[in-house]
């Protein structure tokens, strides 16, 4: 486990003396920004049933975000390494593939997760600066951040694996962008056409649909099945990385 933390350290700090992490702080924070503005606009408009957090959390500006924060995080953990020759060289030491996988996923983890804090400033500051007039739900900020979390270890083990498959930055940041939008799109496939389709169907697509995960969780109902789903599909793609990774290093 030693080894694993080191690794983890190296990657921390690549990600920090690079201005990768900043930039990306920076988009997420202005177009979070202007999804919480939303949220308010709405709330300011008329009366709601939803909460601060759902409508922040279904705004248009919030899914822009959500989108370009996985490939530019995951572009180039493994794509940048294999076009300066660092993977091999990494390889020469008595570090597994596992480890290696692990540490760049976890490191991509925890920066992904200070991304959102500054959301989570945005509801604590309105709610102070109102004087308790906007409510802040215990259970909807709750279960908007777990699913949060649950969803972003998904995307970025879809990343991961994109950039072990190339040694093309864009490429591995295309490939990435396509699989997430792909998924996000069977929630908004459902919303179009579930009319015309059996419920069955449309049940079983829901299990699947981001939009139906966030609905759900921001309106304050923690449903473990979403989160054992994107747990298990992120080490169902850590797994192919792996094995992407292994097939690399012992390559002649």
């Amino acid at each position: 486990m030693r080894l694993f933390w080191i690794l983890l350290k190296k990657e921390l700090h690549a990600f920090f003396v690079s201005p990768v992490a900043y930039v990306v702080l920076a988009l997420a924070m202005v177009l979070n920004g202007f999804a919480f503005r939303a949220a308010l606009s709405v709330l300011e408009s008329a009366p709601s049933e939803g909460s601060i957090v759902s409508w922040t959390f279904h705004a248009m500006w919030f899914w822009l975000s959500y989108f370009f924060i996985f490939p530019l995080l995951t572009m180039r953990l493994f794509s940048e390494e294999k076009k300066l020759g660092t993977l091999e060289t990494l390889f020469t030491a008595p570090v597994r593939a596992w480890q290696v996988v692990g540490a760049k996923y976890l490191a991509s983890v925890i920066v992904y997760c200070v991304l959102w804090l500054p959301s989570l400033f945005n509801f604590k500051f309105a709610h102070w600066i109102s004087a308790g007039q906007v409510e802040l739900p215990p259970g909807a900020i709750a279960g908007a951040y777990i699913i949060l979390v649950a969803m972003g270890m998904f995307n970025l083990a879809v990343g991961c694996f994109a950039s072990a498959l190339t040694s093309n930055q864009i490429v591995a940041a295309i490939i990435s962008f396509t699989l997430s939008l792909l998924h996000f799109l069977l929630g908004v496939f459902i919303m179009v056409v579930g009319h015309k389709i059996s419920d069955t169907i449309v049940e079983v697509v829901n299990y699947f649909a981001a939009t139906e995960h966030i609905r759900i969780f921001t309106a304050g109902l923690i449903d473990s099945r979403p989160i054992i789903y994107y747990l298990s599909m992120s080490l169902l793609f850590l797994s192919f990385t792996h094995h992407v990774v292994e097939f690399r290093r012992w390559r002649p």
